[in-house]
């Protein structure tokens, strides 16, 4: 199946009633994985490809691992760049073959979040691919603290940038490793009445999968990142591989029983994003 842009998954999810995940990936490992539980679920997915993975993996190679993987997929795969801070990383992004770019100009004023995205997303569209942006600072847990997103931003900032999807900062946290945060409702509401784009949370790992489950249904909540809650459903799968065999040295045969419980654990995550009727 042909890769696809971030606009051809989101769009439908709002029309619809259901999200699309977001699942951060760090190497081949997790991103056969998450594409063989996609084609399992029957959904589409997106591939995200975060600073821990650029630093690890150089943006042409991941470009060339994506479009692959999207190649031979039966379901539409989106090569997503995720938290990209400069411009410079985003043209070779979308250089590299990758269909969506996320610019984080978070940490920025208002102003030049606006104008620095507007860029970013007129360089997206002119190359036929999508972009998302980013309005308020979603925290990191045990790191820099929420600045949670206002709604009248929210309005210009969707309006002047042009962006195909919107993340916004409404209780979710980075690099939580349990789901103890809960999502605020009732802004989530004050910011679809202002704006007309789908939605993102990122820290998805630390919603509640009911809460989960509840927006993707009821809300313009169409993409939800999952990272840390794959990375340690990966982590323990590896662990105990290297435990039940301790005299095993080949790293391919000590990955390889990784796989499958990636699959089922990652499953089990996207099954939570589908319309009532398909779960």
């Amino acid at each position: 199946m042909t890769i696809a842009r971030l606009t051809d998954v989101l769009q439908p999810a709002m029309e619809q009633g259901y999200a699309v995940a977001g699942l951060v990936t760090l190497g081949w490992e997790d991103m056969r994985a998450y594409v063989r539980a996609a084609e399992e679920e029957n959904v589409a997915i997106i591939l995200q490809a975060g600073p821990s993975c650029r630093s690890h993996t150089p943006l042409p190679i991941l470009g060339k691992m994506f479009n692959y993987l999207a190649s031979e997929a039966s379901v539409p795969v989106v090569a997503h760049l995720d938290h990209g801070y400069t411009e410079e990383e985003c043209k070779e992004a979308i250089e590299c073959g990758f269909t969506s770019v996320m610019f984080d100009g978070s940490r920025l004023s208002l102003q030049e979040n606006i104008d620095r995205t507007a860029r970013i997303a007129e360089l997206a569209h002119e190359a036929d691919i999508s972009c998302e942006g980013e309005i308020g600072f979603v925290g990191y847990s045990d790191g820099e603290k929420s600045n949670g997103t206002n709604p009248s931003e929210a309005k210009i900032f969707a309006k002047d940038t042009k962006v195909d999807a919107m993340a916004i900062s409404v209780g979710n946290v980075h690099l939580q490793r349990h789901k103890e945060g809960n999502l605020d409702v009732e802004k989530i509401r004050q910011i679809e009445q202002v704006t007309s784009i789908p939605l993102v949370i990122h820290g998805g790992s630390g919603v509640p999968a009911k809460q989960r489950s509840f927006l993707s249904i009821n809300s313009k909540i169409c993409k939800f990142n999952i990272g840390t809650e794959l990375r340690m459903a990966f982590g323990h799968a590896l662990r105990k591989a290297i435990i039940s065999d301790p005299d095993q040295f080949d790293r391919v045969e000590i990955l390889k029983k990784t796989h499958e419980p990636l699959v089922q654990a990652t499953r089990k995550v996207l099954n939570g994003f589908k319309p009532k009727s398909e779960k």
